[in-house]
């Protein structure tokens, strides 16, 4: 029975470290997906006459959860008409943010951004978009730093940690 529980300790602190693990490696991967997403907008704004809605439907497509499901939540309010786009952006920030592993640096870029989406035309949208990417680009650096430094680290501290225990236990 005492092997039981220590393997079971053993198993659950290993888990929890690689959970964390992947917090750190999910988060430069959805800042990359966030950047194609933006460009694609950016491309849909300059060179075609597609309605906002439908950008963020096809954009909804072509990524993987949880942005999919943001960028097509944002679609569908957007449908809707009952909100401006700078409350439909933030409204579906704010509901699909806890899924993401981004953290509230690129919340508050992406706040910023929603202040302009829309409101501007396409040069000045364009350059706000431009001016998202760079921001963003600067988060993504420091999100692969800290994976680089932080992600074997805490794989390794979990299954440790884990030792520990059914050693301090046995």
């Amino acid at each position: 029975m005492k092997l039981f529980g220590a393997i079971f300790i053993l198993f659950a602190s290993t888990y929890t470290g690689f959970e964390f693990a992947k917090q750190l490696s999910e988060r430069p991967r959805q800042l990359r997906q966030l950047k194609t997403a933006l460009r694609s907008l950016e491309a849909e704004i300059m060179y075609s006459n597609r309605p906002l809605q439908e950008v963020a439907h096809l954009l909804s497509l072509q990524l993987s959860n949880p942005l999919a499901s943001l960028f097509s939540e944002f679609s569908m309010k957007l449908k809707e008409g009952t909100e401006s786009v700078k409350e439909a952006w933030e409204k579906t920030l704010d509901q699909f943010w806890k899924q993401t592993a981004l953290k509230t640096g690129e919340l508050e870029i992406l706040k910023q951004f929603g202040e302009t989406l829309g409101q501007h035309d396409r040069y000045s949208q364009q350059k706000h978009i431009l001016l998202t990417l760079n921001h963003l680009e600067r988060e993504e650096q420091d999100a692969v730093d800290k994976q680089n430094r932080y992600e074997k680290m805490v794989k390794s501290l979990g299954f440790l940690s884990g030792l520990l225990l059914v050693i301090l236990l046995m």
